[in-house]
């Protein structure tokens, strides 16, 4: 009998498929290898597929509607519910593909390459003030341990760092001395590839904050403005 809804539960190389057919009844419980995905797919009749909002999600939403399905994502915690025993892919699997059919299901849009583009910048750019924030707390850190205190912020790590590296008469062991020239150097790094990130950033949707620019990409319009 024709499969009509399918739930399927991604993962990095065997992906869990169960489909139903139209009276609810499962017909199709299948693992599938990820260069198995596309094939199957193809030739499978047209019908409603859904899977979790999570890593690849928007990738295979996208090729499988080009096969002329209908694809939903939904947020994890809305799918957790439909678990009917202990967490695994088969149970997560069925879980998806009953929550997909739910009439009041909360679904995610699903995002273009463009858009996705655009957040991965934005993804991007934050790692790397995450990490720049880290190694300026390192560097404040060892620094203290020799009673050389640098105010917060990474203005007077950026003012004061390279004046003490320099200083012959600080209280710094040599090799505390290249520590600190290594932690400071690579947060530059990070701090010169945030700001490569921010220029593009700009350039892609034409404003200092994002605010106005995600008007472009609906899809990532409920994201809060990132100010630079």
């Amino acid at each position: 009998m024709k499969v009509t809804t399918i739930g399927i539960d991604l993962a990095k190389n065997v992906f869990q498929i169960h489909g139903v057919n139209e009276h609810g009844k499962a017909t199709l419980r299948k693992q599938l290898k990820r260069d198995q995905m596309a094939s199957f797919f193809a030739t499978l009749a047209p019908c409603l597929i859904g899977m979790e909002a999570c890593g690849s999600a928007h990738h295979w939403a996208r090729k499988l509607q080009g096969f002329g399905h209908k694809v939903r994502l939904m947020a994890p915690q809305f799918v957790k519910p439909y678990v009917k025993t202990n967490k695994n892919d088969v149970a997560d699997a069925e879980a998806i593909c009953e929550a997909v059919a739910r009439p009041n299901m909360r679904f995610v849009p699903i995002k273009n390459t463009e858009q996705q583009a655009v957040l991965s910048l934005h993804r991007a750019r934050q790692g790397f003030v995450t990490a720049r924030t880290a190694q300026a707390n390192q560097i404040r850190g060892l620094l203290a341990e020799f009673g050389l205190v640098v105010p917060q912020g990474i203005g007077n790590i950026a003012r004061q760092v390279p004046e003490l590296i320099e200083d012959a008469t600080n209280p710094l062991p040599g090799h505390s001395v290249c520590l600190s020239s290594d932690c400071w150097s690579t947060s530059k790094n990070s701090i010169a590839r945030r700001t490569r990130l921010a220029h593009r950033l700009r350039r892609g949707t034409g404003t200092v904050t994002l605010a106005a620019g995600w008007r472009k990409f609906p899809g990532l319009a409920r994201l809060p403005p990132v100010h630079w």
